[in-house]
């Protein structure tokens, strides 16, 4: 029997550059290469489409993150296929292990789907919609879910209407947090304790995106919920909560990935019978936002007992210190088999529309 090629798309345009390639050496390292042929694709922060060989570190090494090499050879990926070398590459399924816009936001599955190449995860629709918090949210409460209360400040009408929106902030009261309405890791996040230091939050936030989502604070835990799809029907994993060290205000950038500093409690430090009604909260957002194959759902449980979703990843990292896979390994699946999960739900079913 002739080996499924997989093509691990990694790198990317956005913030996340550096998380995706870690993740992708992941899921390089734990793909069963008795099964599957590996074809590494990197994209570089320019845009550029590189053949990445399977030697190249992937890995945080002294706390320096890994970046894909542009001086590797160029890859030319259009509607007619990958070539690599001019020569057309035959691969069944693509891995877009991409994070943040130009790669979770609908873009690179568009690029998948007009290929007519299998791919995991959720499609253009699911994948936009989750990138942009301020229109997942609606849907979310659309669909009787509590949502963290806030609003949108968009760039252009920030410099005109700065003082509306700084009303704004004090009716929701301090202290508040102000993120990129697309972005992940938490880069440009900020927690905002006092009035003085909206305007900078704001700004911050703008040098990621041009629309900037304003939140209050909820005093409580983080929890998080890992969903997999299986055998076409989404699953939940143990709900995990988050515990970070106290140097750090919250849940940022370093805090996850380059400290140390962030441990996931599993199960998480919640009533059983919350745990339970998070794992159902869970699958209904999948399904409510029309997910495949798998996501990462966010909560927070406050010191009052509510429960507010936060927001879905359709791409959660695959690094080793992710929480997604952590989740599953205590819910008794291993990575390998998530990775085999994925795979099998990508070449079963197709995200289009045509459905062809």
């Amino acid at each position: 029997m002739s080996k499924k090629v997989i093509a691990i798309i990694f790198g990317g345009r956005s913030s996340e550059h550096e998380i995706s390639c870690v993740s992708a050496g992941g899921v390089l390292a734990a793909l069963d290469k008795n099964k599957y042929e590996v074809l590494l694709i990197g994209i570089t922060r320019s845009g550029k489409w590189v053949h990445v060989p399977h030697d190249f570190p992937l890995q945080i090494r002294g706390g320096v993150l890994p970046e894909v090499p542009t001086d590797a050879p160029a890859i030319v990926a259009d509607v007619h296929g990958i070539h690599v070398d001019g020569k057309l590459m035959h691969v069944d399924v693509i891995f877009p292990l991409l994070h943040g816009p130009y790669g979770e936001d609908g873009t690179i599955q568009g690029f998948c789907e007009m290929a007519n190449i299998a791919y995991v995860g959720s499609g253009v629709l699911a994948s936009a919609v989750a990138m942009d918090k301020s229109f997942a949210k609606p849907i979310f409460a659309s669909h009787g879910m509590d949502v963290v209360p806030g609003f949108v400040v968009k760039k252009n009408d920030w410099k005109s209407n700065r003082n509306q929106f700084e009303k704004q902030a004090d009716e929701l009261k301090y202290p508040l947090f102000v993120k990129p309405a697309r972005g992940g890791s938490s880069r440009g996040t900020t927690k905002v304790k006092s009035a003085s230091d909206f305007a900078a939050a704001v700004d911050e936030a703008h040098n990621f995106d041009s629309k900037a989502l304003v939140e209050k604070g909820i005093h409580g835990l983080e929890v998080e919920c890992a969903v997999l799809e299986i055998n076409g029907s989404p699953e939940a994993s143990i709900v995990g909560s988050i515990s970070i060290d106290p140097k750090f205000e919250f849940y940022d950038f370093e805090a996850k990935y380059l400290d140390g500093a962030t441990t996931i409690e599993l199960p998480a430090l919640i009533p059983s019978d919350v745990a339970e009604d998070i794992r159902k909260r869970a699958i209904q957002a999948f399904k409510a936002l029309g997910c495949s194959g798998l996501a990462r759902v966010d909560f927070f449980y406050s010191t009052s007992g509510e429960v507010f979703i936060n927001e879905l990843n359709t791409m959660p990292g695959f690094t080793a210190t992710s929480v997604f896979p952590k989740m599953w390994a205590a819910s008794g699946k291993s990575y390998e088999s998530i990775i085999e999960e994925l795979i099998k739900t990508a070449l079963l079913r197709t995200n289009g529309v045509l459905e062809n």
